[in-house]
């Protein structure tokens, strides 16, 4: 079974020992940032910075001026900490280890784009704005990623790409000091604060018979009881029709499920036209579709007959492998992805036997997060873990 580590171009740039310790691993492959949001990232081997801090979502190589020229929604060039073709030369020396570079595109995800284009962003019932969550449902906003999936999927060399929050993003995000824990919205509530209201998402749901305005109030009253703590808000889709009622609930997951779906299949139908021949697609996906974030809510019956395969989170259990698993044909790719970082709620300590655990429910790949990120320690089990399971 293939294992491909993910890994930063700022892993690899200045460190002539991190192609060889990759390799060195057991893995074939190489999941290589090329457009990523912002981060703080330790780096615990390299020889001239431990902490690497990406101030703003951006591209890791070049943009192409003639593609964005005029437009008012483009990619934004990284800074210092991944200047130049950051991506070209990590991969150059990667590729000369003798492993397979594909790329990992992080899309609907940027919170630089929601300050500078406000009107971009999703909107909840509260008239609040997510920056960090681009509204997909906007013409513009699909035009732009769908462009910028092609440009940083097909970088020269890549095999193939792994696209990354390819869906709906909504409140449940790691931002800056985060202090939303407060109150336990469980899946219903938080699918209820993800509801976006931007003037394209009121249209959407007029189309589905839906009054908007009359439907956002319905949204806050629902959530009231949530914000007492006096009501549950748990229970998976029947939870979200429980707290809603199930005529509105599902008028709005008609209008989000289509948008996600559409901008999935043209994403990947504009990565097919860029990419050579026998180039691998994959989406970072959850098989529940209502479900937002950067492992995209997917039907996957539909996911599968649009990409190559997906990529799980199996971090503590493989169990939605198992959707994926039932509309699996021939060649389609299940890509169990594991934390390996210990200190990030990783256990490479059992990586063999949770890939195989993962193998049991139909993975066909694995992917580990993350080789940069990693101590020495964790590196040395993910070494052995995958010796045993080989």
């Amino acid at each position: 079974m293939k294992a491909s580590a993910f890994v930063y171009p700022w892993d690899v740039n200045g460190d002539p020992e991190a192609p060889a310790r990759v390799a060195d691993l057991g893995v074939a492959q190489v999941t290589l940032a090329a457009a990523y949001h912002s981060t703080r990232a330790l780096t615990p081997r390299h020889p001239r910075h431990r902490v690497v801090t990406a101030e703003h979502a951006a591209v890791l190589y070049p943009p192409d001026s003639a593609r964005w020229q005029g437009r008012t929604l483009h990619p934004y060039a990284s800074g210092d900490w991944a200047p130049g073709d950051a991506y070209g030369e990590a991969a150059a020396a990667l590729a000369e280890a003798g492993l397979a570079v594909h790329t990992w595109v992080v899309l609907a995800h940027s919170s630089r784009l929601g300050a500078e284009h406000p009107h971009t962003s999703v909107v909840n019932a509260y008239g609040d704005r997510y920056p960090w969550a681009p509204c997909i449902a906007q013409p513009a906003t699909r035009a732009y990623l769908t462009d910028l999936a092609a440009e940083a999927a097909v970088r020269p060399g890549a095999r193939g790409t792994e696209l990354e929050s390819l869906g709906w993003y909504g409140l449940a995000h790691l931002h800056a000091h985060d202090k939303t824990g407060g109150v336990r919205l469980g899946d219903a509530g938080q699918y209820l604060m993800s509801l976006c209201f931007c003037p394209d998402c009121r249209a959407g749901y007029g189309g589905q018979g839906r009054d908007p305005d009359a439907l956002a109030a319905a949204v806050r009253t629902a959530l009231e009881p949530v914000w007492r703590g006096a009501a549950p808000s748990d229970g998976g889709w029947a939870g979200v029709e429980k707290l809603l009622g199930a005529a509105p609930a599902n008028a709005t997951r008609a209008w989000r499920d289509d948008r996600a779906r559409t901008l999935q299949e043209a994403a990947v139908s504009a990565v097919r036209a860029a990419a050579p021949d026998g180039f691998q697609v994959l989406l970072h996906a959850d098989p529940v579709s209502h479900h937002c974030g950067a492992n995209a809510g997917a039907d996957p019956a539909h996911i599968l007959s649009v990409a190559d395969g997906v990529v799980v989170p199996c971090t503590g259990g493989a169990g939605l492998l198992t959707p994926f698993a039932e509309q699996a044909g021939a060649g389609t790719v299940l890509a169990a992805n594991l934390t390996v970082v210990s200190g990030m709620g990783g256990s490479p300590r059992t990586l063999a036997a949770d890939a195989a655990r993962a193998r049991d429910l139909g993975a066909t790949e694995l992917r580990l997060y993350h080789a940069g990120l990693a101590s020495d320690g964790d590196l040395e089990e993910v070494r052995a873990g995958l010796a045993a399971f080989a």
